[in-house]
């Protein structure tokens, strides 16, 4: 009679669990946030000259957006956002003299591997 013995996972597929284990977790995160934003939600300001949101990981330009709109739905924005080349986890797009009011920032983030995330926030003009 043979008997086999099973002596569990050598060391390279150990290493190889763990490789896949952990590219895995790595891309549960790939989703890009803000980090900061300027100006800040909520915040009231006296009229801005930019928007500028850096966000938590890198962006891909052509993809990722970042637009004002007033209380009204009226798009503020009369030029297309721009991811810092010098540093790609900024984007800022520039502003007309805004009248007192109510904005809305919408933003779009599109990270290098693809995944998308987007939201909004308010900020007022005193």
């Amino acid at each position: 009679m043979k008997v086999i013995q099973h002596t569990g996972l050598g060391v390279a597929q150990k290493l190889f669990v763990f490789a896949v284990a952990a590219f895995m977790a790595g891309s549960a995160f790939a989703h890009v946030f803000p980090k900061t934003e300027e100006p800040a939600a909520s915040a009231v300001v006296t009229s801005p000259a930019q928007v500028r949101i850096a966000f938590t990981g890198p962006l891909e330009p052509a993809f990722s957006s970042l637009t004002v709109t007033n209380a009204e739905g009226t798009q503020m924005t009369a030029v297309k956002a721009k991811v810092d080349p010098a540093n790609t986890s900024v984007m800022s797009v520039g502003l007309p003299v805004l009248p007192a009011g109510h904005y809305i920032v919408h933003w779009v983030a599109v990270a290098p591997d693809g995944h998308r995330t987007q939201g909004q926030y308010p900020f007022d003009v005193k």
